[in-house]
This record gives C-alpha cells, structure tokens and sequence, in this order.
C-alpha cells in the first residue's frame, strides 16, 4: 500500500510457548504494500506457510493499492469502473462513516493532498497549490451505493492509506480462523490483529516513545500492552515528516478541512478496537483531531481505548490515557 516504508511504531514482544505440550510456535516474515509484516500462530501443524500469506496480500494490493497501476482502486481513480469489491466496499463503509461522524475531518479523498505533499505514489510538488486541490477534497463529493461507486467530479479520487493496511491484517486473521488457528497475531506495517490468547496468556505488544531519533523498534519503548482478541494501531508525526524550505515540519497527517498538514500537540496516538481497521482509522482522525476531540471520540465509542502522547504547551511530553486502556497497560 505505502510506498514509502513506515518504520514500525510497535514492537512485538514473545514469550515462549509453555503451556499446552501440542502448541507449536510458528512465525511467518515477508513484505508487502512497501513494508513488513510478521505472523506467529501456535498450532501443532504448520497449516498457513508464506507463499499463502504472500498470495493474500498480493491480491489485496491488486485491490486497495495507490502504487499498483493496474490495482482496481488505481482504475476507479482514473474513472475505468465504478464497481467495488468486498475489500474496498468494506473500507469505503467504515471511512464514509467515520468522515460523518468526524464531519469531514476523516477524509478519503486526500489522495490529490498526499500526493502534492510527497506522500503519495507520485513525487510531491515544489510548490502544491493548495486551494486548486481542495474543490476535489470532500467525503460527500462520492457515494457508494451497494457496489457501485459515483464521484459527484471526476476528479476526485480515494486514497485507503489510512484504513487498508489495517483491514488487510483483518483479511489475514479471516484466513488463520478458517484454516482452524485459535491463537494467532497478525502484524501488517504497524497494524495488529491477534487472538483472544497466546497459549492460554494475553498477547503483549510494545509501543515505541514518540521520540525523534527513535527508529530502533524495541529499543526505546513508551509502554507495553496486553492484548486479547482485538486489533490495535499506533498513528505518528514524528518518524513520517521532511521539512520544507523554511524549516517548518511537513507531517504525513493531512487536515481535509485546511488542505494543510496537520500541526497539533499530537506525538502519536495508539488505538485499541474490535478490528484492525478500526483501529488504523481511528488512530489517524485522533492524530487530526487533537487531544480534546480525541477524548470526545473515547466518550462516544466505548468500543474504543486510547494511549495518547502529546506535547504541552511547555513542550514537555504528556501522556492521556482512557480509563479502557488502563487494564491493558503491564505494571
């Protein structure tokens, strides 16, 4: 999905398998959508091998991917179809969704933005006019009705940077439960789905200090987690980001309201949700919306928690944490 590699936000910590006599690590590498994913499952049999988890995500690619020119929401971009798939279907519903309920601070149609600012598949412009590129910026201006998607510009094109990368984790953790693995967890850049246990015990993932110079995952880390049967996510500026001629921060977080990026007190923000989609989206619109909005999220969406790092006006480092997520930290 990203053509430009995301260093990881997180840091999957492994304990040995001691429980059950049958229970067999196993841990699958590789790359995809222009970063890494890792998989460990336990199970007597190595019943999911490489090549098949290979063969998911490449077809995924061919669905969501911006850097695929053949990819189908390349084609509907360019305004060769206007059919969706299940995957894209699934992103569209959650991403119109959440753009209602954020009014329009979540926004798909970013994709003219991210790319003018170098965060896109094409190189960014010297000098991007913002103003031009905001008449094709706007959740309302698509529709999607069934399977058939409408622009009310063709113009306007999508970008599932923000929410894919998540479902495809989900889309792998489909495949383990139908191939009859109980405990597995499934990291797609930065985004995790996992099981409701790890041989009988909590999966534990640590999730790095938002720090500039902090590009060791493991090495400096902000808290650990214990997680069970749920997806998590970290969004962050402070890896992701160039400057620009006057030194000033040009962070991957775009506001589809200025056309600008986003510049708040956010360092990152990691979400923990039923689904790894969930949690890839929600942890960008928090990145977006700033603390305050963010803990008005938290208070609308129980379903949600929230380990939030960010800046006072000091520019001392503070941590807000939703009362959901306390269990889940390691004392």
């Amino acid at each position: 999905m990203k053509a430009i590699t995301p260093l990881l936000f997180l840091t999957i910590l492994l304990a040995g398998c001691a429980g059950s006599p049958s229970a067999v690590r196993h841990e699958l590498n590789g790359l995809t959508q222009g970063t890494t994913y890792h998989i460990v499952y336990n199970h007597p049999e190595p019943v999911v091998n490489i090549y098949q988890t290979d063969s998911i995500l490449r077809l995924f690619d061919k669905s969501c991917s911006l850097w695929d020119t053949t990819s189908l929401i390349s084609r509907i971009n360019r305004n060769l179809t206007d059919t969706v798939d299940r995957n894209i279907k699934v992103c569209l519903e959650l991403a119109l969704r959440l753009s209602r309920e954020s009014d329009g601070l979540y926004d798909i149609t970013v994709a003219p933005l991210s790319e003018a600012y170098g965060f896109g598949a094409t190189p960014k412009s010297a000098s991007p006019d913002i103003d031009s590129l905001m008449q094709f910026v706007g959740y309302e201006k698509i529709n999607l009705a069934g399977r058939i998607i409408t622009k009310n510009d063709p113009r306007v094109r999508i970008d599932l940077n923000s929410i894919a990368q998540g479902y495809s984790a989900d889309v792998l953790a489909r495949y383990f439960r139908k191939q009859g693995v109980k405990d597995y967890l499934i990291e797609v850049g930065g985004e995790i789905i996992c099981s409701d246990s790890n041989d009988g015990k909590p999966w534990r993932v640590g999730i790095d200090r938002p720090v500039e110079g902090n590009y060791s995952p493991g090495a400096d880390l902000q808290v650990t987690l214990n997680l069970s049967g749920e997806g998590l996510a970290t969004s962050g500026n402070y890896r992701k980001f160039y400057k620009d001629a006057s030194g000033r921060p040009v962070h991957h977080s775009i506001n589809p309201k200025t056309g600008r990026s986003t510049v708040n007190e956010m360092l990152s923000a990691t979400v923990v949700a039923p689904t790894a989609i969930e949690a890839d989206a929600y942890a960008t619109l928090m990145m977006i919306s700033g603390l305050e909005k963010s803990k008005k999220i938290l208070a609308r969406n129980r379903k949600l928690a929230a380990y939030i790092v960010y800046s006072d006006p000091e520019g001392n480092m503070r941590v807000f944490i939703s009362d959901n997520m306390q269990p889940r930290i390691e004392r």
